[in-house]
């Protein structure tokens, strides 16, 4: 019989390296986690509870002169920085390899070119060690994030700086120091309770109904820019820095919020819409004078906060949920939420928001979605695709 040299997919079922892992343990404890879905690679270890390494390289440096992410330089720098940022991580954790009980990666949604690169090398660790693969949707990751908790508060003095993996990388925000035998990060599988959850990114804003794990009902999205994205074009329109939505921040806190009076769209809808704030801005603009900036920048954040705010209280009214939770790289900025935990205050629900450095696309949320997945019994298969578009409910 003809031997296949190509060793095609054809040429070698699936079946040949699930027969050769070894059953599944409800024990597992530890998982490697891979980011790459857009312009951070990131990689993080689990063990049960304990966070033992989560190691960013952000290229924001690199993007920023573009204005924008470029997926073709985003991908190519994945293959560089993925094989650094996995020695490092199994260095810093103090475990090989061949001890990790399962691999995971993002496979959606996000840049084809970037996702396959994380995703390709988890499947072939899986495959290698003959291990699980677990194939995680980015924005459940997000929706998990916030019950992600500390065991304690952190200690500035334990706070670790990793210098970058190349010159012009800059490191993403750091977690707290991972050292010693005292788990830094537990995570609840139990406070995984009935929620709304609230999940602004660059590329996403949408209110979700968490019922439970992998349980999840989309009550709204944007209908066009999500938030994030109208923070990097009114950023850019003002000469501002990217990403947009720290330095639209920054000038916001010594402006005046209500000194221009800018739209609030879609208020009695589900859905969210923030293009017409962003031309509102954009018209308004040449007939400014003098020193505006803080100003617009801090009426601008107000009138996102305000459509954030508002949807996700009555979200949670109409839904009859007592917690509402917000996560995302947007959720970073200060002012929603403090006005959202100020509004969950007054309303009488309560609130959970992500640790600052969860926020922004990292490999640690990838692992932590993965062990609850595993532990409630999914699994993928190697032979799953990554979807750019992959849907969350």
């Amino acid at each position: 019989m003809p031997v296949c040299r190509d060793r095609c997919d054809a040429c070698i079922p699936s079946q040949i390296w699930q027969a050769e892992r070894p059953p599944y343990n409800s024990s597992v404890k530890i998982i490697l986690g891979l980011e790459s879905s857009c312009d951070e690679t990131a990689v993080a270890i689990l063990r049960g509870g304990q966070l033992l390494a989560s190691e960013i390289a952000s290229q924001i440096a690199e993007h920023e002169k573009f204005g924008g992410v470029v997926p073709e330089l985003a991908s190519r720098n994945h293959l560089v920085y993925a094989p650094r940022l996995l020695e490092r991580a199994t260095r810093a954790a103090k475990i090989d390899l061949a001890k990790v009980d399962a691999f995971a990666a993002t496979s959606g949604p996000g840049l084809a070119s970037s996702l396959m690169i994380g995703a390709s090398i988890a499947k072939g660790l899986a495959i290698g060690f003959g291990k699980p693969y677990l194939a995680i949707n980015h924005l459940e990751a997000h929706l998990l994030s916030p019950f992600f908790l500390e065991d304690r508060s952190p200690d500035p003095s334990r706070q670790t700086t990793v210098p970058a993996v190349a010159g012009r990388i800059r490191q993403a925000e750091r977690p707290p120091a991972m050292t010693g035998d005292t788990p830094v990060f537990q995570r609840l599988q139990s406070e995984i309770k009935p929620s709304i959850s609230l999940i602004v990114s660059g590329g996403h804003t949408m209110s979700v109904q968490v019922t439970g794990l992998a349980d999840y009902r989309l009550i709204g999205r944007t209908v066009d820019d999500a938030a994030g994205e109208a923070f990097d074009k009114v950023a850019k329109m003002l000469g501002l820095g990217y990403p947009g939505g720290p330095e639209i921040e920054k000038h916001a806190r010594r402006g005046n919020a209500t000194r221009f009076d800018l739209p609030r769209s879609m208020l009695d809808s589900e859905n969210f819409s923030f293009s017409g704030l962003k031309t509102a801005v954009r018209y308004l603009l040449p007939k400014l004078q003098g020193d505006f900036l803080a100003d617009l920048c801090a009426s601008f954040q107000q009138a996102i906060v305000d459509v954030l705010v508002r949807k996700t209280i009555a979200a949670a009214k109409r839904y009859d949920v007592d917690l509402i939770t917000v996560s995302g790289g947007v959720s970073c900025n200060e002012e929603l939420r403090r006005q959202l935990r100020d509004a969950c205050d007054g309303e009488g629900f309560k609130f959970k928001s992500a640790e600052p450095w969860l926020c922004t696309d990292n490999a640690a949320m990838i692992a932590f979605a993965a062990s609850l997945r595993l532990e409630a019994g999914f699994e993928s298969k190697v032979a799953e695709e990554i979807d750019p578009n992959l849907a969350l409910a």
